[in-house]
């Protein structure tokens, strides 16, 4: 059985605050020039994209990994603040980032508790994508 509850669809404004923050971030580290922060800001925006897609197409595949850009962009916020605390370099630019992706995973937890509810639904979510997980009952032969 196929989700397609309209509650794994993401609200409009939550998702178009998603979006223009993670543009935002994105912007941001584009800004500052270098390898490690131009390949950030594409992580960044291909995240974005990913967010536009699910926001907007109802095509079944993308219906499918729904969850797929919400996990990703959570793990890739976590990921970029804990590089910056680890790493640095401690400037105001840089602490205005780190506000606007602890933003961003505030609205991914908010998103992920409408669309999925528990943790544990949005682990029943990722497998069921990957067929790990039948939606269907268990019969027993008796």
């Amino acid at each position: 059985m196929e989700r397609t509850s309209p509650t794994t669809r993401p609200r409009p404004l939550i998702a178009t605050a998603i979006v223009v923050l993670t543009l935002s971030t994105a912007y941001i580290h584009l800004s500052l020039g270098g390898p490690l922060f131009t390949l950030n800001a594409v992580g960044y925006a291909v995240l974005a994209a990913a967010w536009i897609a699910i926001a907007t197409l109802s095509h079944p595949l993308v219906r499918r990994f729904d969850w797929m850009p919400r996990v990703g962009l959570a793990g890739y916020v976590a990921l970029t603040i804990v590089a910056y605390l680890v790493i640095g370099p401690y400037f105001t630019l840089g602490w205005v980032a780190k506000a606007i992706e602890v933003a961003i995973l505030i609205l991914l937890a908010v998103d992920l508790r409408i669309a999925f509810g528990t943790p544990a639904g949005l682990i029943r979510a990722a497998l069921s994508s990957v067929g790990l997980l039948s939606d269907e009952p268990e019969t027993t032969v008796a």
